[in-house]
């Protein structure tokens, strides 16, 4: 249902006019099988030519989550069927009674201020159509945790459109920093490996991710990855540099094996999406000063690794972009897996880092869970996390992760996916993590004053 849905809406929406100042109202479609008979479901698209599924339920509690995507996906357009994945992806929001609205964002690639503002703009195209709701949750997932979370900052005053905000697996470290770790497998996975570029390609350096006009795939990029690393074959098919190779990129760099691939892609793809096409070339990226450790001579590959230094403008336009200030004024909770393999937890420890050097940490309750997963967790635990911020909301009392983990099992009666939280979990610092830049072990990363200034500057940080 929900694969014939997306692909009438990609060819319904194929060579669409571009957006106009007024827009047409939602239009009703089948909703995914998931919320069948549950909700009605409208799609459409905004005044600034961003996709957008909303969802009412049945039983509808009167209150509102707008839903911030992850990604960033690399699409030239804004594509009509991302935010009907996530519709179905979240179901679950709209099970609990909440109506459900996402941004497909107007175009692909970096931007977490101009997904901010599609993410309000789907709000505002809400209210217009539906009423005021009672209470507005934003969640966001992944990336989306840093739109959702600049959200917040931007729109998210006290006594604004939002109440409070949910944000899962989050990004939370921003993009000035948030990154560094794929910086360093860029260059340590280039060093061991020296494919890509191959000594007879052209050669370009490596915080471009990837030059301009290569034409390497992501079947490219899987097919050189596995012949340096053997990383698709079982470890007695390895030959033995293949798996030293594998084991060094691994230690060096703290990513898990079985997201390697995933993390390559976007040191590769994303970093030259954001280096060139959100940044007109200049370079946002350093690694000196940095230390590699964990390889079988560390010796040699400090000494035979690309070092790199930012463009400080590039900094301050990617940081403008999408690190966080911590000035927050609404309730804020977040949900976390311990073990997940894409947005590490120590994410946590940078956002609550940035919300007590901005003396906002009140606003702020972390939730952890035993799971190794990143695009989704329980059910039972994102209905429990809702519930939870909407109690705080209503009745000003503070949730605490205990209080959190020990109402999850009323959840689990009703879905049966498992409450797995520890409530007595605390990550560590994110520099534990992520190998620091000089001067890189204050938070914020972006102060609020020097947001304020930056801001006055023309043209500052990534165009929409």
């Amino acid at each position: 249902m929900l694969a014939s849905l997306a692909a009438a809406l990609t060819a319904a929406f194929a060579g669409a006019p571009p957006a106009q100042a007024a827009t047409p109202p939602p239009a009703a479609v089948s909703c995914p099988a998931e919320l069948d008979g549950k909700a009605t479901c409208y799609t459409g698209q905004d005044a600034d030519g961003a996709y957008y599924a909303i969802a009412v339920p049945e039983r509808w509690n009167g209150s509102l989550v707008v839903h911030a995507h992850g990604g960033p996906d690399l699409g030239t357009g804004s594509d009509p069927a991302r935010s009907v994945d996530d519709l179905a992806r979240w179901a679950v929001m709209v099970k609990e009674g909440y109506a459900w609205a996402g941004s497909s964002y107007r175009r692909g690639g970096y931007g977490t201020r101009m997904a901010a503002a599609d993410t309000e703009n789907v709000r505002r195209l809400f209210v217009a159509n539906f009423g005021k709701p009672r209470r507005t949750y934003v969640h966001g997932q992944s990336w989306g945790g840093n739109i959702a979370a600049k959200v917040v900052e931007v729109y998210g005053r006290r006594g604004g459109p939002y109440d409070g905000a949910l944000l899962t697996s989050g990004v939370l470290g921003g993009g000035s920093r948030g990154y560094d770790y794929r910086v360093d497998l860029r260059v340590v996975y280039q060093y061991y490996c020296h494919n890509m570029p191959r000594p007879t390609e052209p050669q370009y350096p490596l915080w471009q991710g990837l030059r301009a006009d290569s034409t390497l795939t992501t079947a490219g990029l899987r097919a050189r990855l596995q012949e340096c690393t053997g990383y698709a074959s079982a470890p007695q098919e390895r030959t033995a540099l293949q798996q030293r190779n594998l084991d060094d990129i691994l230690a060096v760099t703290g990513v898990p094996e079985r997201t390697l691939e995933s993390h390559l892609r976007f040191a590769v793809f994303t970093f030259r999406d954001i280096v060139h096409d959100r940044l007109g070339d200049r370079d946002p990226f350093s690694n000196e000063g940095v230390w590699y450790s964990g390889s079988h001579d560390d010796k040699a590959l400090n000494a035979g690794v690309e070092r790199f230094a930012a463009d400080p403008t590039a900094v301050r336009d990617l940081s403008y972009d999408s690190d966080l200030t911590g000035k927050v004024s609404i309730p804020v909770l977040t949900m976390h897996a311990i073990d997940d393999p894409t947005a590490f937890v120590e994410h946590e420890a940078a956002y609550r880092a940035t919300l007590r050097g901005a003396g906002r940490d009140r606003y702020l309750v972390q939730t952890f869970t035993h799971e190794s997963e990143h695009s989704s967790l329980s059910d039972a635990e994102y209905a429990d996390s809702i519930a939870a911020l909407d109690g705080w909301v209503r009745t000003g009392k503070k949730p605490t992760p205990r209080t959190i983990a020990d109402s999850c099992a009323a959840f689990d009666r009703i879905y049966a996916t498992g409450c797995f939280y520890d409530p007595d979990f605390h990550p560590a610092s994110y520099a534990s993590r992520v190998r620091p830049r000089p001067g890189g072990l204050s938070w914020p990363a972006m102060t609020a004053a020097q947001e304020k200034r930056w801001s006055r500057i023309a043209g500052v940080g990534i165009a929409p």
